[in-house]
């Protein structure tokens, strides 16, 4: 009879194995359909109620601009998005690395690095919304 212990390692390649494969379906319907173009995609409902963007205004667009290679439309489209790429590739190899080597999954964040985050999050969506021409390219 198998452990508790045993089937959650079991099940856990199986899980991640089924994420990715969801990603990757995901990515090439996101790489082969532009969100400018196909309306299949899900709405943003802050933006339909407020008329403002919010922090994820964009990530369509910008994801499929990054899949296609175009990184200053990808930025146009969803700043935070492309900058938080490096961070989120650096805990993503840190993660594989963690389990390919069977040790614990400790990733640290200290919570200034979490306060700086939301308020450059914040920061980005005021701007993007202000009217005029100097913060149009933060607009999508």
């Amino acid at each position: 009879m198998s452990s508790p212990a045993s089937s959650i390692k079991a099940a856990r390649p199986t899980a991640l194995s089924v994420s990715a494969l969801l990603a990757a379906a995901v990515g090439l319907v996101l790489f082969c359909f532009d969100p400018r173009q196909y309306h299949f995609y899900p709405i943003c409902f802050f933006h339909k109620a407020t008329g403002l963007l919010c922090p994820g205004c964009g990530a369509l667009r910008a994801t499929h601009q990054l899949l296609h290679g175009h990184l200053a439309a990808a930025f146009r489209f969803n700043p935070m998005l492309v900058a938080s790429l490096p961070f989120l590739l650096w805990f993503g190899v840190k993660y594989a690395l963690q389990q390919a080597r069977n040790q614990p999954v400790t990733i640290v964040v200290r919570p200034l690095w979490l306060w700086l985050a939301l308020g450059a999050v914040l920061a980005v969506s005021v701007v993007r919304n202000l009217p005029g021409a100097p913060f149009a390219m933060l607009r999508p």
